[in-house]
Formats: C-alpha cells, structure tokens, sequence
C-alpha cells in the first residue's frame, strides 16, 4: 500500500513539473568499453582511439546514462548498454581530459522501500577525480531541484516520498576526465617512526589565508600550503606531519547557506577521490589533482608527512529529506544503512546518515580511495573521523569488522599511518583503547585528564599518571606501544588553547543557532575573568597556563598533536565550534607574531619539540616498566611526590596538586640502527597546578647528585631557565601553576 501511494505521488508531482522539462538533447554512441577500473579512466585503445572508459556501479538500477556537458553546460546523453555484476560501463571515443560529466540513473521510485532513483537528478561519480561547480559560496540557499523529493510539497511528513521531476544538472557538481601517469620518482617520503612523530592539525586555507609572506593569490589553496613562506613555519616549529581537514570535496548544507554561512571544516564529503576544487589555485578542471600533488611533494622535501583527515563515516546527502547529489540516486539502498522503516536512514554519525561498510562495493569504495590518495597522491596516511561508524558489522561496533579486517591485510594500507578517532554518537560508540594493534587512536582521555589537571579539578593524580606515561592501561594489550596514543589537548573541535585558559563558557553565537551548539564539557578555566581582559595578572597567568600544558603535551609519552596556531596564542573569541566560520575566526592571525609573548610561546614550544627529537627518552617505543632495572633499585620510571619520596598506593588516591616523573635515560628498551643499546640523558619533571607556591625535594641518589634545570614555566622569558643548578636533596620552591624540566646532572 505504501508503495502505490509513493507511486502516485510521485505520479502528481511529474504532472506539476513535467512543463519544466527539457528537450531530449543528443545522443552519442559508446563502445562496449571495461567494468574496471571504476570511474572516468582515459586511455587510447589498441586501435589508436583516445577516449575514456565509464564504469559505474548502480546495483538495482535500470539503466544508466552519460552525461557530457560543454563549456556553456550543453549536454550530451550517452546511454550505457555494457552490465557486468552491476557494473555499467562504455568506452567513449574523444573524451578528453577536463570533460565534465555525470550520470542519470533510471530505476523504481518509491522511498517506502528505500529505492530513490531518480533520472531528473544528475549524479556525481563516486569515483570521480576532479569535481567542478555546485552550490558554492555565490548561493543563499541550495535549489530545490537538487532534491530528489519536492522539497517543499504541502503535506511535510511525506514529502520525500513525492517525486521531483525538475532536473537538476545546473546546480550540481559535475566529474571531471582527469588523465595523470605521474609516477612519483622524484618524491622521497619522510617515513618518520611513529614514536618520532609530531602531529600539527591544520586546515589548508585556515593556515595560509592571512600569512603576509604568502603571495596573495596563493593563499586559501594547496599552492599556499606548498609556499616557502607556509613551510618554514613548520620546519622552525619541528613538527613531523600536518594533519589535513577534509580535502575530499565537500558540499555546503541548506541551513547553513540560509544562514550565510557555509561549511569551513569540510566533514561533509560527497567525492572521496577529489581534492576540494576551493581549494586550488590553479583551477578547477583537473588542475587541483596537480596542485595537490604539487604540495604533497614539497612538504615532503622538507621532511614533514602529510595525513588527511577523511569522511567515509557519512556523506553531505543526509537523510531522507537531504539533497540527491551522488549516492542516493545511484543505489540509496545499497550505499547506506537504512533502518526497518526504509525510507529512513540509520545514523550514527549524527549528519542524517551512516554509510553501509559492510557491502562489499561500499568497503571497495573506501578501500579504493584510501589506496589512491596513497599510491597516486602520495599521502603517507590518514585520520579516520567517527571511526566507531566504520567498525559497526551490522549493528554493534565489532573490532572484527569487514572493514578492519580489510585494512589489516592490505599490503598498502596496511603500511601507512591509521589513525582512529575511536567513537561515534551510536549505542556502544566509545571504543578509546579498543581498536586493534595496526591503529592509533586519538587519546580524549589524555585530553581530559590534563585539563583538568590544570585546572586543579582532579580528585587524585592516578588518571594523570597514566596519561603522562603512555596510557598503558588503555593500549598495554596485543602488541600495542605507546603511541597507540595521540596525546591531544585541543583540536579544530573546541576551544583553541588560548581559549581554554580565556572562557568557561562556550560563545558560539555567530554560528547563529542560538548558542546551543558545541559542547559545554569544555573543561576549561579562564584564570579568574571571561575573555579578553586588560588586567595584566590575569594575562600573565594565563601565558604561563599555555606554557604548563605545551609542555605536559611534549613531555608525554605517546604521539602529541598541535592545533595550528596554538604555538602562536590563536583565538576563536570563545567559539568551541568554529565548524562553519569561513572567516578570521577560524583562520590563523598571523599578526599575533608581532608580539614578543606570543613570539616567546613559539620559541618554546619549538624548544620543546627539539627538545623531544633530542632525547628517546622522551619518546619510548615501548612502555615503562617501573621495576628497578639495576642493583641500586633504579628503575626506568618513578614517581615522587613534594617531600622527595617515592609515590605510595596511599599518596595516589590522594588529593594532589603537584606530581615528580623520573624519566631513566639508561633503561631504554630496544637498540639503535647499529644493534647497540640506546642510552640517554635522565630526567625529572614537576608538575603543579596548585594555586599557592610549594616546596619540593628533590630526590637524591640512585636518582641524582645533581640537577640542571632545561624548562621552568614559571619565568616569562624562557631563555632564563637553562642552566640552573642544583643539588640532590634540596628544597626547591615550586611557583604556583608551574612546570619544571630538570636533566640529572651526575
């Protein structure tokens, strides 16, 4: 009953809209062509015929067409006869690179059961390389007819099961014909250890949009990335990788465009094997594959991995009542996961729907992907956003999934960096600690931990203890090391640093939901005012905050990530959700640099980084056993408390506001690229977040005769700090809110 009653509807709304339509434009023959590879490949045939080879699969469809557009959006229709395990597929004769095009997939309308075809809609190539035009930031609103339902029939509860016959093809985005044989011989990827990594999130046009040094063209595109100007920055800072923000293409949602806003961070993906065309330079008909391309290699010539951020978990068609751009026209039943109602989606990822990982072509599409921004972009490895989602079987999350059992054995994924964000908003979704051996994971614990430390809100110190040295009771189990852990303190989601020690309160206003977005778990403390303040006490303490926990951040066992701009005191006015602010809120300010104390919080957090390659004692491949290694009972890590003895059972359930690691340089496990056992300097660091100066002893033999002190916090200006000295067994005073790195001495 359901399904005549979508039928009919779908029948009435033909009727209002079949004025509309346009002419049958020209036809073009095709020539039987390959089911693969999937996607728009340009190859001249054995009889010397250059074209492009079509495949497309559409399980279910009835029939699929072509579609070739001109300069001035004039089509041409090319029917697709070839089916080969539902895979349609023709070889074009003269299709070129830079040929735009997209496909019209003809089948059964009735949303009842979840099928949404619908050939008014002109569809995006899931497999496409390149992608040009759509809704961009020129709309107020997208058209309704990228809708394939009538947006705006009277009777709301069952407008998506009304048929829109109005096509669509001006207002989407189209594929383009990209043909590339680079083969990477001149490119020499860095392939730094896990252990030696230093992660730094950015968003290509948030970090290049105001850097002066970058020619003003350039900036907001992979080109500026790639600029000197952009890389020295990196390389002064020491970091070992940048972790992009979506670079797939993305689209913009409808409520955000009415809003005037659009979408900034970019997790709303819609082509996964196109670089997001606003974000080149050069053009947008192929030429960003190469522009992106471009700035992968020169990062790569200056020692520094790139690893993207990626959206497989759900796609910018949303739900029911989302637009109809690629997937849901082309197989909605088969590309995502739909609930016992059919017509609506299953949604764990919070975006109105959840792509199907378990079909086999969807797992292919994922697996294709990754494999292509390896192999012919080359990425050394990627951040898997909602990574809970992608590990879901049918319902539960299942960490023996099809999807990471594929990874697992991939002879090229395998070997890149996998980085999990290991929850989604799904029943049973947090999987911190969970996912297999070959993954690391971003650590929301570690965060958590050390901001409330900071803060002085932890009822006892055992939480930090683990989070300081690796985090073995999440990651001690099947092989796993300690940088299983990203060690995170802020990201693109939530407050920057600066922030954190400016606002309690979240201030997402400008987002114009009425400040009901973002979290209000910020666990944050603005050092006694909310936001910007004059009083120079306050903005003393709060310089000295962004010290204590840069520093808890580098000293940490485990992999550390920075927030682009964190090293420079950068602020989003209090915005801990700057998803769609395309704007100097979200972009980095440059200018802070013309300050010598946000110069001085570069200088040192770049200190620190060096001061991280330095030393393998700050950077364990293996976790801390805690049990004396030598016959003077010194073991590789110890933990003190103020009066200079070691930490009891008793001491770690106690309230505590200060903590002593003793990090053993002669312990460490493991042996150099010459087989010789790896040997380093010991160290001693302080931590404490109390409010009040407190005394500290430091310990004395087996530990040290002597101390040197590399970092205190305490002082403004850190070139003051290296070199002090002291003896074993002195009291020290410990300012209140403060970090000291001691190197022992002898």
């Amino acid at each position: 009953m359901a399904g005549h009653q979508a039928t009919g509807n779908g029948r009435q709304a033909a009727a209002v809209n079949g004025a509309r339509r346009a002419a049958p434009p020209p036809t073009v023959a095709a020539r039987p062509g390959a089911p693969t590879p999937l996607g728009a490949r340009f190859r001249v045939g054995p009889d010397g015929v250059a074209g492009t080879n079509f495949a497309l699969w559409a399980g279910g469809a009835e029939g699929v067409e072509l579609c070739l557009f001109d300069e001035a959006g004039n089509q041409s229709r090319v029917r697709l006869a070839e089916l080969t395990h539902e895979i349609w597929h023709g070889f074009v004769p003269g299709v070129l690179p830079g040929q735009r095009y997209g496909y019209r997939v003809h089948g059964r309308w009735d949303p009842w059961t979840g099928a949404r075809w619908n050939p008014a809609k002109l569809l995006l190539d899931p497999y496409a390389r390149a992608v040009d035009g759509g809704p961009g930031n020129d709309y107020s609103s997208l058209p309704p007819e990228v809708y394939g339902h009538v947006r705006d029939w009277p009777q709301q509860h069952v407008a998506d099961t009304v048929r829109d016959d109005r096509d669509s093809a001006p207002y989407v985005p189209k594929g383009v014909v990209v043909h590339d044989d680079d083969d990477w011989a001149d490119d020499r990827r860095p392939k730094t250890p896990w252990a030696d990594s230093v992660i730094y999130e950015l968003h290509v046009k948030g970090f290049t949009k105001l850097h002066p040094g970058i020619p003003e063209e350039l900036r907001g595109t992979y080109a500026g990335l790639a600029h000197p100007a952009a890389i020295d920055h990196l390389v002064k800072l020491g970091v070992t990788a940048v972790e992009l923000l979506p670079v797939h293409q993305f689209a913009h949602e409808d409520h955000l465009l009415r809003r005037g806003l659009r979408n900034y961070w970019g997790y709303n993906s819609i082509g996964y094997f196109a670089p997001h065309a606003a974000y080149a330079a050069s053009g947008t008909t192929g030429q960003q594959v190469g522009e992106f391309k471009r700035m992968v290699r020169a990062l790569h010539a200056a020692g520094i991995e790139v690893i993207l951020d990626v959206v497989y978990n759900h796609t910018a068609e949303a739900g029911e009542l989302g637009p109809t751009l690629s997937l849901k026209g082309i197989d909605n039943r088969g590309y995502y996961r739909l609930q016992d109602d059919s017509r609506r989606y299953a949604d764990y990822t919070g975006c109105g729907n959840t792509l199907h990982v378990v079909q086999p072509h969807v797992l292919r599409l994922i697996t294709d992907s990754l494999r292509y921004w390896v192999t012919e972009m080359g990425v050394d490895g990627f951040r898997f956003d909602l990574a809970a989602a992608l590990a879901r079987s049918m319902h539960d999350v299942d960490m023996l999934s099809p999807f990471l059992a594929v990874i697992a054995q991939d002879p090229v994924l395998r070997r890149v960096k996998l980085i999990a964000e290991p929850w989604d908003v799904g029943s049973g979704g947090y999987q911190v600690g969970a996912f297999p051996p070959l993954w690391t994971e971003w650590n929301d614990r570690y965060r958590n931990a050390v901001r409330d430390f900071w803060r002085h809100a932890l009822p006892d110190v055992r939480e930090m203890g683990y989070r300081l040295s690796g985090s073995s009771d999440l990651y001690a189990w099947g092989g796993r090391r300690p940088q299983a852990s990203v060690n995170f303190i802020t990201a693109h989601d939530g407050f920057t640093l600066r922030d954190l020690v400016s606002y309690e309160r979240k201030h997402n206003e400008a987002n114009g939901e009425g400040n009901r977005d973002g979290t209000d778990d910020n666990r944050s403390w603005n050092c006694g005012a909310e936001g910007e303040t004059e009083d120079e006490g306050v903005r003393g303490l709060r310089r000295r905050q962004l010290r204590n926990l840069l520093t808890t951040l580098l000293l940490s066992t485990g992999v550390p990530m920075l927030l682009a701009g964190d090293e420079l005191g950068r602020t989003q006015g209090g915005n801990n959700n700057a998803y769609c602010q395309d704007n100097e809120i979200g972009w980095v300010d440059w200018g802070l640099l013309q300050d010598p104390g946000w110069t001085a919080l570069f200088e040192l957090t770049s200190r620190l980084i060096e001061l991280r390659h330095r030393h393998p004692v700050l950077r364990r491949r293996a976790f801390f056993s805690g049990r004396a290694q030598t016959a003077d009972g010194l073991r590789d890590l110890a933990w003190f408390t103020s009066r200079g003895t070691e930490m009891t059972e008793q001491d770690w359930y106690a309230p505590a506001a200060t903590l002593g690691m003793y990090l053993s340089g002669r312990d460490i496990p493991g042996r150099d690229e010459r087989g010789e056992q790896i040997l380093d300097d010991s160290f001693l660091a302080v931590l404490h977040a109390g409010e009040g100066p407190v005394s500290f002893v430091l310990p004395g033999p087996p530990w040290a005769e002597r101390y040197e002190v590399v970092v205190d916090t305490s002082l403004e200006e850190q070139g003051e700090a290296p070199g002090v000295e002291h003896r074993a067994g002195t009291e020290i005073t410990m300012p209140a809110r403060a970090v000291l790195l001691l190197r022992v001495a002898g």
